[in-house]
């Protein structure tokens, strides 16, 4: 098991920033820091169309970066010293590149087609993802068509998604992306946080007895999950009063059957997956139930097509015209070389709203580490901070900090040649402002410009705008399932890059286990009114003491 392990690591413990190649990039980047993309333009009248790539129907226009040919030939020289290809393949073929878990992270077996044959210890995953999707698909038909119901005999047409993390981020973001294409017919509502309101809300104005929970935990021991499931059973058998009902309004996803029976669900309605699926990767698995109830067996697994796609693009494209490699290696430069800490992700599409708050577990909690994978402390930064907003709401509100403000920050922009909701004019508004966007981003307006204009020289310096402002576009012809996977395919391995290159593992997560662990502790003593003394920090146990105190006081 830790020889499979130890082959998918680096062929070198080196330094990231001791390597020649790295030291090139400072040097280069001390050399055309302060080259304005207006000059970078004006040498080379076919900048645009040079700097751009195309895969799986992606679009991906990166010539307003900050970059030479010589800077792209450094980065692609970086990947390939780091192994990025021996990494690339050991994540494919089923190593167990989660060294401190000692798992595969095999998500695109999720993705793969029927007569792929991908090994995971030992074992051909293929056909079993397959059986599972065959099984979700079977139920799926038989909730979209009426046929199965509730245990009253009404029809379910509400369906409560309940987890948190990826088990929440993914079916949301999805279900919103593709509310298109999904059945109207039905209601879908996700809960995640174990705030009561978040369940309140949910379930306010609909009825138990048409209402279908899908619970999704891996282990199915999820705090937050379990508690918003055990409030879910509370509510159902308060209008239904009879235990059986649970098994006709709760399916559950997880891997563990023993707590899935003790919780009353049929063990025919489990779903299951798998160790070498991570829950920031898990949409495209049973996760995404609810995602294939909403649009249909047909469209989930397009979706899956797309994921594949730009799966097997990642896998063989040269470096240079990779597109996942390409943003990854854009997302070093600025992080690395020009401390940029953060990343706005600017989708000008009102379905991809969840998209930012979905990409922001996929890449910040699988990057967000401060040890390499032998432990070593690293000497530079790590994942930047993932935030954004659908255009064109987000130019009316931090779009003012991007233009003008101090700070270097790169945004990737995301738009579609058509629309699916036709109105009017509005798409060619929507999209002219993202084209206007970043090409006000990348050449600004210099104060002859204003001045030209009749400014005051007083007013001039705040009507300027210095631009060289990098941005990445990414077009497509029109968001549909295949489209969806496409993107978060994309964004899944630049991830997948920028983490080979820094030296770390991607695919665990143990800077949430303290925090969860330390609740456990004080969630008992927040129940005890005069229990014995408390062993925090000063501050800890003041603050408890107080909750404690307030909590029994009537507001």
């Amino acid at each position: 098991m830790r020889t499979e392990s130890a082959a998918a690591a680096p062929i070198t413990a080196q330094s990231l920033t001791e390597r020649p190649v790295w030291k090139a990039l400072e040097t280069h980047h001390h050399t055309i820091k302060d080259l304005h993309l207006r000059q970078l333009f004006a040498d080379d009248a076919k900048r645009g169309e040079h700097l751009t790539a195309e895969a799986a129907g992606i679009y991906l226009d990166y010539s307003k970066n900050r970059i030479t040919g010589e800077t792209l030939r450094l980065l692609v020289q970086l990947a390939e010293e780091c192994d990025l290809r021996a990494r690339i393949d050991a994540m494919f073929s089923g190593k167990q590149i989660n060294s401190t878990e000692q798992r595969a992270a095999l998500h695109t077996a999720l993705r793969a087609p029927k007569n792929e044959r991908i090994v995971a210890d030992g074992i051909d995953v293929v056909p079993e993802v397959h059986a599972v999707l065959d099984r979700m698909a079977a139920f799926a038909d038989q909730l979209r068509s009426g046929h199965w119901r509730g245990h009253t005999g009404k029809r379910i047409r509400n369906i409560i998604n309940i987890g948190i993390g990826g088990s929440d981020l993914g079916p949301v973001m999805a279900y919103e992306a593709l509310r298109y294409y999904s059945v109207r017919e039905m209601n879908f509502r996700f809960v995640s946080n174990v705030d009561g309101t978040d369940f309140k809300e949910a379930t306010i104005g609909i009825d138990p007895e048409e209402t279908l929970f899908i619970i999704c935990s891996k282990t199915f021991t999820t705090t937050e999950t379990l508690a918003n499931a055990h409030a879910a059973r509370k509510w159902i058998l308060g209008k239904l009063d009879n235990i059986q009902a649970v098994r006709k309004h709760f399916v559950a996803v997880s891997t563990n059957a023993e707590e899935v029976s003790n919780f009353g669900i049929d063990l025919a309605n489990m779903f299951g997956f798998w160790d070498w699926v991570g829950g920031r990767y898990s949409m495209d698995s049973a996760i995404g139930l609810s995602t294939m109830v909403a649009i249909g067996p047909d469209n989930f697994r397009a979706m899956l097509a797309g994921f594949h796609a730009m799966d097997q693009h990642f896998r063989t494209a040269p470096f240079d015209k990779n597109l996942p490699v390409i943003m990854g290696l854009l997302a070093i430069w600025y992080n690395n070389f020009f401390d940029g800490q953060t990343i706005a992700v600017l989708p000008y599409d009102q379905y991809l709203k969840r998209f930012p708050a979905y990409l922001q577990q996929l890449t910040m909690e699988s990057n967000g580490k401060h040890v390499t994978l032998d432990g070593a402390r690293v000497s530079y930064q790590t994942s930047p901070i993932i935030w954004g907003e659908p255009g064109t709401n987000g130019q009316h509100s931090f779009y003012q900090l991007i233009h003008q403000g101090t700070r270097l920050i790169p945004c990737d922009f995301i738009g579609f040649c058509h629309t699916l909701n036709p109105l009017d004019n509005h798409h060619d508004l929507l999209m002219a402002n993202l084209f206007a966007q970043t090409e006000a981003l990348a050449f600004g307006k210099t104060t002859d410009e204003v001045k030209a204009e009749g400014t005051p020289d007083w007013l001039c310096p705040h009507r300027s705008f210095e631009g060289n402002r990098p941005t990445n576009t990414i077009l497509a012809e029109r968001l549909t399932p295949y489209t969806l996977g496409t993107l978060v395919a994309l964004y899944e391995h630049s991830v997948f890059t920028q983490g080979a290159i820094w030296n770390i593992d991607s695919f665990d997560q143990w800077g949430v286990e303290l925090g969860k662990a330390l609740a456990q502790r004080i969630v008992q003593e927040l129940a005890i009114t005069n229990g014995p003394p408390l062993k925090h920090d000063s501050s800890t146990n003041t603050l408890i003491r107080r909750y404690v105190r307030l909590k029994e006081t009537p507001p």
